[in-house]
This record gives C-alpha cells, sequence and structure tokens, in this order.
C-alpha cells in the first residue's frame, strides 16, 4: 500500500508503516495542485489539521482506501465526500497524548 502522510507525524509512525511493508511518502506543506498530484497514486492518507481533505481531494485519488486522522476529531475530512468515494475515514484520538508525558511545561 502507498501511503502519503501530509502533515507531520513522530518518525515512530512512519517506521511502523513501512516495517509493516507500506510504502511512506511525505509531501509535508504540500497545497492544491501539488497535493492533488501527490494523492493521485495513493492508496492511504494520513494528514492532522494542516490538510483539509475535500471533494475535490477525493476525486483526485481513485485509489484512496482509507484516509487517517492523527489526532482528535475530522472536521477537516469531508465526510460526506468520503462516503460517496467509498472511503474509510478513522481518527486516532490518543494518538498524541504519549508525548504529553514527555512536553515540558513553562
Amino acid at each position: 500500500m502507498r501511503v502519503l502522510v501530509t502533515d507531520p507525524i513522530a518518525d515512530a509512525g512512519i517506521e511502523r508503516l513501512r516495517a509493516a511493508g507500506h510504502e511512506v511518502v511525505t509531501a509535508y506543506d504540500a497545497a492544491g495542485t501539488a497535493l492533488l498530484d501527490a494523492v493521485a497514486d495513493a492508496d492511504g492518507l494520513i494528514v492532522r489539521s494542516g490538510t483539509d481533505v475535500t471533494e475535490e481531494l477525493f476525486a483526485a485519488a481513485p485509489d484512496l482506501q482509507i484516509v487517517g486522522r492523527a489526532g482528535i476529531g475530522v472536521d477537516n475530512i469531508d465526510i460526506d465526500a468520503a462516503t460517496d468515494h467509498g472511503v474509510i475515514v478513522a481518527n486516532a484520538p490518543e494518538g498524541t497524548s504519549a508525548q504529553l508525558p514527555n512536553t515540558p511545561l513553562e
């Protein structure tokens, strides 16, 4: 499976995907046509809050099977468009909580 990651996630997450045999491509800060080109041959997409997953994006990704939202909520993902295109949407609400104990308080 070719997985496109458009927003930064932990290196461990990317390594875990690769260890499972997935081809991982990062396109941080891709927008507009560059984002549509990057997602065109993706089977999976991982985003955070920086990427809006719209009808236009789904239409540009005919092989897309799943969108994973690293974090809470899916407000940046057009759920109706995902449904129309047969794409599963999942989130990981506790995906960032593992780092919380290691975050210094100022």
